[in-house]
């Protein structure tokens, strides 16, 4: 009697990469991380080789750190990853941000929509001693943030309902968390293509943003962040060089397109 051929296991090192993929999948959306034995539950995988792929994968920054419990989501690496193979949006975009940022002597970042948060992943230093420098990869909320609010501005209306309807935290007093103010102050970004954070997630800083969209249809924000005094003595140079910055970029992006004239 013939015996039935046995299936051959997945070799070792294929194993552990489909469940790195598998780990990294399960934490996509995840803006505030998973626990380790969260993971295990939905991956149906023992909790130690969980720890021991994370752990991996910590060290190569597809994941960092999210909070107590250990709590991990989605890192940096991540990001460059993806914009890397987004139409090579950054490489046509990084020299119109070093020369805003040269022109303003000030810091510009550009960030993009990770689940519910603005999520940094380019960032021009600017000159001045007393300047706002934050990490690549680092999260910023979309409701009272000048690169949050010029990104939500963009996104789908359902999505924007779904953002706005959640408790919105109030990080000064300056935060607006009602979301039918927060809704006309959005009508009025995607008419202006301006977006402004007047110290409403950290005392003493102000912003001017605006978004634009790339050819694969990823929003995008260019945000400039100074100190509350310098934003007041400049904020019309700023927000005039930021629109014509924008401009440039779209038109770089796609010559067929004619943007909205500036103010």
């Amino acid at each position: 009697m013939t015996k039935p051929l046995r299936q051959a296991s997945p070799r070792p090192g294929i194993q552990v990469l489909a469940r790195a993929a598998s780990i990294l999948r399960a934490l996509e959306g995840e803006a505030d991380g998973l626990s380790l034995g969260q993971l295990a539950t939905r991956l149906s995988l023992p909790r130690s080789t969980v720890q021991r792929i994370v752990s991996a994968l910590q060290d190569e920054q597809f994941l960092v750190a999210a909070g107590p419990r250990s709590r991990v989501k989605l890192g940096p690496a991540i990001l460059r990853l993806a914009n890397s193979n987004s139409n090579d949006t950054l490489a046509i975009v990084r020299p119109m941000l070093e020369n805003l940022s040269r022109t303003l002597n000030e810091t510009v970042d550009l960030s993009v929509v990770e689940g519910e948060c603005a999520v940094f992943v380019h960032q021009t230093p600017g000159k001045h001693r007393l300047r706002t420098v934050s990490a690549i990869g680092e999260e910023f909320p979309l409701h009272c943030t000048a690169c949050g609010k010029a990104l939500l501005a963009a996104l789908p209306s359902d999505r924007q309902e779904a953002i706005l309807n959640a408790p919105l935290e109030a990080y000064t007093d300056q935060t607006t968390t009602n979301a039918a103010t927060l809704k006309k102050e959005l009508a009025k970004i995607r008419k202006t293509a301006i977006a402004f954070d007047i110290e409403e997630h950290t005392d003493g800083i102000c912003a001017v943003g605006t978004g634009f969209i790339d050819a694969n249809g990823r929003a995008f924000a260019i945000s400039i962040p100074t100190p509350v005094k310098r934003f007041q003595r400049d904020k019309s140079l700023h927000q005039r060089e930021l629109l014509k910055c924008r401009i440039r970029i779209i038109s770089a992006l796609d010559p067929t397109t004619v943007p909205a004239p500036e103010l």
